[in-house]
């Protein structure tokens, strides 16, 4: 009885893990509100006083560190957070990037090309299906028709809109206007304090604490806004971020012309992840380049390991350079370009975000040390009871920030049965053994036989 009790346990585990891609979307659910500011760095949270965001997330919850796709850039992550895909299955690889079948390239001031982002479908489109109504301020990839679809609002891409206008703008198309209702999915994105990190470095303690003081004030700005709009614990409330920051120096450069001429190969993308197509032998060329710098990783494509999910795509490029942190790659030259930069191994803690969230269906005062960025995908469709596409991210962790969710680690469940199922194991042998030797009586003495050379030692008789 305790093995069937178990084993319902951990497949009723499992079964709520798979069960959330059904469930079927309620007459009315919470508007969700999606906050991006770009380059947030986690550990900002604990270096710089962000009175407004602590007092945001002590309502509700707090991931500390948001382990984000690789490569760590921009356009990549927030198209990872609105699809709970990797960066080889949604296709935007990076900032700048070459399609061999199409034979277009691809920039971020120039994005707007539904071809590139065609590989997925964003969450605004998700809710759309479902009938809800959407809205973005800037949100990378928003103004694009993916899918022949753009959100039901949105802005065309312009830094010079405040944040106040972008947030005022998703605060009236979240409340409707009288004639529609208002949306339930909508996004904002800030650009800072990505700006800053890049032309003052994160170790500049003084430029990024002015910075982070005025990122603390849009979130300040945010919650008094949403507030008076009577909006607030009413809406469901994401604040993060796509990757954090690096500090470079013009003591740490890698010169590809060191290594082998501008001619044997064509730059995609440049630093700190390099994607470069030879111009003729790609393994000689990756033999001049494997050894180039001890700071930097070649990779051949179908070398790139399988943990950075960056390797299936035809857009990844025949070779792949990964600087270590804190090292720029340069064609030529000794000049840095910027003084802070991310694109980074996204296992390292210097690239990772972090995420605070607070609303109806958030729980009150919880921390969690980690989750993956494309668990935030599946938690919104959730949050929205939208049925989620395919997608990598999981509800396993995530569920854990819900306040009506049961928290089941189903691999924690999984050792725990098998662990059981041991014991009860070695329980019953030891059950059989006594009592076989019960029923079976007792045994009858047998001496025991011993020869040795004297037999007429009086010890033995």
């Amino acid at each position: 009885m305790l093995f069937v009790f178990l084993l319902g346990l951990l497949c009723g585990a499992g079964a709520s893990e798979a069960g959330n891609s059904t469930r079927p979307r309620l007459p009315s659910v919470p508007p969700l509100l999606l906050v991006s500011f770009d380059g947030f760095r986690a550990d900002y949270l604990r270096r710089f006083a962000m009175p407004n965001l602590k007092s945001l997330y002590n309502e509700g919850v707090l991931v500390e560190q948001l382990t984000n796709v690789f490569i760590t850039k921009t356009f990549p992550n927030h198209y990872s957070l609105v699809t709970g895909l990797y960066a080889e299955s949604h296709g935007i690889l990076a900032s700048n990037m070459y399609d061999p079948v199409t034979r277009k390239h691809f920039h971020v001031s120039d994005s707007s090309d539904p071809a590139w982002w065609d590989g997925a479908r964003p969450l605004w489109v998700t809710a759309q299906d479902s009938g809800l109504g959407t809205a973005a301020a800037m949100w990378p990839g928003s103004d694009v028709a993916i899918g022949n679809r753009t959100p039901t609002h949105f802005f065309h891409y312009n830094s010079t809109v405040t944040f106040r206008q972008r947030l005022d703008n998703v605060t009236q198309w979240m409340l409707g206007d009288g004639k529609e209702p208002g949306v339930k999915f909508a996004t904002l994105y800030w650009e800072e304090p990505d700006r800053s990190g890049h032309h003052f470095g994160p170790d500049n303690a003084t430029a990024m604490a002015a910075v982070l003081k005025e990122v603390d004030d849009h979130v300040g700005a945010l919650v008094s806004e949403l507030k008076r709009t009577g909006l607030w614990g009413r809406v469901n409330l994401l604040v993060t971020s796509d990757h954090g920051m690096a500090q470079c120096s013009a003591q740490r450069l890698i010169r590809l012309d060191r290594c082998l001429h501008p001619d044997n190969y064509t730059v995609v993308d440049l630093t700190p992840v390099a994607a470069l197509i030879p111009t003729n032998d790609s393994q000689a060329v990756f033999a001049l380049l494997k050894n180039c710098h001890p700071h930097m990783t070649a990779y051949l494509k179908e070398q790139i390991p399988e943990r950075l999910h960056y390797r299936y795509n035809r857009r990844v490029q025949p070779i792949i350079l990964v600087a270590d942190e804190g090292w720029t790659i340069v064609e030529t030259g000794d000049r840095l370009p910027r003084l802070g930069d991310h694109g980074y191994d996204n296992s390292l803690p210097s690239m990772h975000p972090f995420l605070a969230a607070v609303g109806p269906d958030f729980r009150r005062g919880l921390r969690l040390p980690s989750l993956s960025s494309v668990d935030v995908y599946p938690l919104m469709c959730r949050l929205l009871a939208v049925p989620p596409r395919p997608n990598n991210g999981s509800l396993s962790q995530a569920r854990c920030l819900l306040e009506a969710e049961r928290c089941w680690d189903v691999p924690l469940a999984a050792g725990l049965v098998a662990g059981v199922l041991l014991l009860l194991s070695a329980v019953t042998v030891l059950f059989r053994f006594l009592r076989s030797r019960r029923h079976s009586g007792p045994q009858p003495f047998q001496r025991l036989q011993i020869d040795l050379d004297d037999d007429d030692d009086p010890l033995l008789e």
